[in-house]
Formats: C-alpha cells, structure tokens, sequence
C-alpha cells in the first residue's frame, strides 16, 4: 500500500493512497476523530493509525 519505509503518512502520501485530492487529505487529517498529528508546520498519521482508522470506517459503513 506504501511505497516507503518510514513509519508515518504526509498529507500528500495520505491523498495518493485514498485517491483524494492533497487538499482533501489535509481537510480529513484536520478532522474530528482522524488521528493525525504535527511536526512543525507538518501534518503527520502513522500507518498504523490510519490502517486501524480506515478498518472503522469501512465497518462503520458496513
């Protein structure tokens, strides 16, 4: 699904794995309940979080 090793997503990572535009990848990660965090003046989610938070959608949608 990833194309690094690193352990987080950028806002930019996070749009190309959901197919979304960059400036909805910045709206979700500004979100209420999206587990997203800052480093700096940068936008951060780790894999593991977005993985647990996109299995909850899928079942809140199911």
């Amino acid at each position: 699904m990833y194309g690094n090793n690193r352990a987080t997503l950028s806002a930019p990572e996070l749009a190309e794995c959901l197919g979304i535009s960059r400036a909805g990848a910045y709206n979700l990660m500004q979100a209420h309940g999206f587990p997203s965090f800052r480093i700096g003046k940068r936008v951060m989610v780790t894999k593991a979080a977005f993985e647990k938070w996109l299995e909850e959608q899928q079942r809140k949608g199911a």
